[in-house]
């Protein structure tokens, strides 16, 4: 990705918006692996909000390292908006964030857990909004999908703190 890559526009857009709030991010990445945290990396000032992330793309690193609980995941599985839920929260515990992300989901080749390729869920924890999922349905290629779930991430904190597409008034 280039700085001129306009993925990476949601993330200059996110590092801005919680940069003015005071507020911290962390990342819980399985089928991104990672991806999410070093979107947000790339940039600059990105240290001032940045806390870290948790790579869980082996289900049982989802318990382990974020705290997914064993029952969310065998009533639920690894690819459900009840998973993304807990590893937003996750995130943001373990990594001592204001803002946790989770992401979950199927970038193929092959579908998983009953999933289509496509299949996405974002997990959001946010100071004043809780913790909620939003199920997204993604195409393209493996790497396309993987690119559109970070920035479907991101554009979902912007959505909520009102400084995302279309809002006029955001900051």
């Amino acid at each position: 990705m280039t700085a001129a890559d306009p993925a990476l526009d949601p993330a200059s857009a996110t590092v801005d918006a919680l940069r003015s709030r005071g507020w911290t991010l962390a990342t819980a990445e399985s089928l991104t692996a990672g991806l999410l945290a070093s979107t947000v990396a790339r940039i600059p000032g990105a240290s001032d909000v940045l806390r870290g992330g948790l790579i869980v793309y082996a289900t049982d690193l989802k318990t382990s390292l974020a705290g997914v609980p064993g029952a969310v995941l065998s009533r639920h599985g690894a690819v459900s908006g009840e998973t993304a839920r807990a590893l937003a929260d996750g995130a943001a515990g373990r990594c001592g964030a204001t803002v946790g992300i989770g992401l979950t989901g199927v970038a193929g080749p092959a579908e998983q857990e009953g999933h289509p390729v496509g299949t996405v869920y974002i997990g959001v924890r946010m100071p004043g909004a809780g913790t909620w999922s939003v199920p997204v349905s993604l195409t393209g290629d493996r790497q396309q999908i993987r690119d559109a779930a970070c920035s479907a991430a991101l554009e979902q904190i912007l959505l909520r703190l009102g400084d995302g597409p279309g809002n006029e008034s955001g900051r």
